[in-house]
């Protein structure tokens, strides 16, 4: 593998989730940095999700080459399905921070929230990591690297917005504490690299569709930051790579996989006190659902025909892949499901599994990306069936702070107001993802139209 980016001069990366070629129309200030620079399209991977692009970014590799195939799979060892791991092993093969180092012994790199953001290696690093305490009390905080970096930081911004990085209230604080953040970080400590992540875009372009009012406020007011940011970084001699994952597209209504292969008897869930929880061990077929893709684990290849012919027959599904189809998408590692699926234009598919309302599990109305098998985008909502849901919401809070066992459970389980979602490849570019340069780093770099994500950092 060999490094894209020059390791002789600063660079800021900047990962700003969802950003489109159109949604340029209402982002001047990045308008402006595309006018006197260099952009094109990004040609993404598939799935085109968070910890699989970012993984192919990162290493300039395939998914079946790192490892990486959605931002949760089911681990076999362990029968369990596990979304959101930090650990930087997860990813197979050598990454930019890794090559930059081998490259300029004494380069320093700064990763601020990207995914994969523990024990990397570099000099710098912050992610969330949420504390849970022996009595199930959990506590919004901070994982760094050095340990110190995070109460610096938090000296001087207060602490992170937690509330605003992911479920019903996140918005625009996290990332503008995120950006204020590593500014001070380009500042202070003055790292070669810098890879910052802003997740801002994609909040109400999931809630609300990419086009709504309220999305387009949202790019908007991301703009001011990242305006505010990228003039910090080029007083202090950095140049700019601004990219995104995916483009958010207009969806209109989810399908449940996981019900259709229960229905067919090959799903088991195992009833307990507290509800229906999926048996992943026990299943004969289950579907980790992923935005509008999904990682299909058939335990005997006997299934295989059958559990392909429940799925290809749903309304919504547009391709059931087996490993050769897998191979053409460069997805065929040990990690994915032997199917993969894909949602038709304008559906996602969504985890539930239980048929009804009464058995649901009880973190199914909960924020928990932690437990649930497979990805939630109705997180973002407050559950509208809720009378005084700021009344529950303070009830539950103060039920925390005064040390009472309490349930968060403020959102719907029901996923139909989602409106945007990702995963497959765009439909026409202006709507996919996209990267940006300054003019002396797009030269340095030979940036160029499209750019794969397998070679905008790093290429073979």
């Amino acid at each position: 593998m060999r490094l894209r980016l020059p390791s002789d001069r600063r660079v800021l990366v900047v990962l700003v989730v969802g950003l489109r070629p159109v949604d340029l129309a209402d982002m001047p200030a990045l308008a402006a940095l595309v006018g006197a620079g260099r952009h094109g399209p990004l040609r993404t991977v598939v799935p085109a999700v968070t910890s699989t692009v970012q993984a192919s970014l990162l290493t300039g590799l395939m998914p079946r080459d790192h490892g990486v195939v959605a931002n949760g799979w089911y681990f076999r060892d362990l029968a369990q399905v596990w979304f959101w791991r930090q650990s930087r092993h997860l990813i197979q093969g050598p990454a930019v921070y890794d090559l930059a180092k081998a490259a300029r012994p004494g380069h320093r790199t700064a990763q601020l929230f990207w995914w994969f953001n523990m024990y990397t290696g570099c000099a710098l690093s912050v992610t969330p990591r949420p504390q849970y305490h022996a009595d199930g009390y959990k506590t919004f905080a901070l994982y760094s690297e050095p340990p110190e970096l995070e109460r610096e930081l938090e000296r001087a911004r207060g602490a992170f917005p937690f509330h605003a990085f992911w479920g019903p209230l996140a918005g625009l604080p996290s990332s503008r504490w995120i950006a204020g953040a590593a500014a001070d970080v380009l500042e202070r400590h003055a790292p070669d690299l810098a890879l910052v992540y802003l997740p801002h875009l994609d909040y109400d372009h999931q809630r609300f569709g990419p086009g709504d009012p309220r999305s387009r406020r949202a790019a908007r007011d991301l703009d001011g930051v990242l305006a505010d940011l990228c003039a910090r970084a080029r007083e202090r001699g950095y140049e700019l790579l601004l990219c995104s994952e995916y483009g958010i597209e207009d969806v209109e209504r989810p399908v449940f996989p996981n019900r259709a292969l229960r229905a067919a008897g090959l799903l088991r869930v195992q009833d307990t006190a507290h509800g229906e929880l999926l048996d992943a061990g026990a299943s004969r077929a289950f579907a980790v659902v992923d935005h509008q893709c999904a990682h299909v684990y058939v335990r005997d290849e006997a299934d295989l025909a059958r559990t392909r012919a429940v799925l290809a027959g749903m309304e919504g599904v547009a391709r059931v892949l087996d490993r050769e189809g897998q191979c053409a998408l460069g997805l065929d590692h040990e990690r994915a499901g032997e199917l993969f699926v894909l949602a038709e234009r304008g559906t996602w598919l969504a985890y539930n599994y239980w048929l009804e309302e009464d058995r649901r599990p009880d973190f199914a109305p909960t924020v928990d990306i932690h437990r649930k098998p497979g990805y939630d985008p109705a997180e973002l909502f407050v559950d509208p069936r809720l009378r005084l849901p700021r009344l529950r919401v303070a009830r539950r809070l103060l039920q925390k702070q005064l040390g009472f066992r309490y349930l968060m459970d403020v959102v719907p389980t029901d996923p139909s107001p989602v409106r945007g979602s990702h995963g497959l490849e765009p439909a026409v570019a202006e709507r996919g993802p996209m990267w940006v340069a300054t003019e002396a780093l797009g030269a340095a770099m030979r940036l160029e139209g499209e750019v794969p994500a397998t070679r905008l950092l790093v290429e073979g």
